[in-house]
């Protein structure tokens, strides 16, 4: 295993279980989501979000996207941060924010991990360790998949043969 293998796995050890592409897996997965592909983005551009007239706006270089909510912008610039291609969204917003907290905070850590181990390398290594966390991340993310592009709606057809309370049952002649 090289140097820059072992400082990957330190990093990845630290976080535990907050580990970006392993709380994606089992917060994000596990709900009803949808597909969002992000269009063709520039590598190493800071998202930014801007709130304009139209609404909030996520952009990365010279793109903006339109996103519906200041919770999916935030979701979304972790991603766009990393440089994925696709991701699900969770289909339920009100979970959007607390993801979108947690996802954020394992990115920071995760790089703040990694500052602090190779403090006394070079700029060169240092900025080498961090391309292969993110490119780890970004292709375990790309290997767990984004999803459907629409949600799957389950429609129960199953009608109730009890009456709800409160109502009379009518008789049959």
């Amino acid at each position: 295993m090289n140097d820059a293998a072992k400082y990957l796995e330190q990093v990845r050890s630290e976080l535990g279980d907050s580990w970006l592409s392993q709380v994606y897996v089992q917060r994000v997965l596990k709900l009803r989501t949808r597909a969002y592909d992000f269009p063709a983005l520039p590598k190493n551009a800071a998202p930014q979000i801007h709130h304009t007239l139209l609404g909030i706006e996520l952009k990365v270089g010279r793109r903006r996207m339109l996103c519906p909510d200041l919770a999916t912008a935030r979701y979304l610039s972790v991603f766009a941060r990393i440089g994925c291609r696709a991701v699900a969204i969770p289909y339920d917003i009100t979970k959007i924010s607390m993801i979108a907290d947690e996802l954020d905070s394992s990115c920071h850590r995760m790089l703040l991990i990694s500052d602090r181990l190779t403090a006394d390398r070079n700029a060169a290594f240092r900025a080498r360790i961090r391309r292969q966390i993110i490119g780890k991340v970004r292709d375990e993310i790309a290997k767990a998949g984004a999803g459907l592009r629409v949600p799957e709606f389950r429609q129960s057809t199953k009608q109730r043969t009890e009456p709800q309370k409160g109502t009379k049952r009518n008789a049959k002649p």
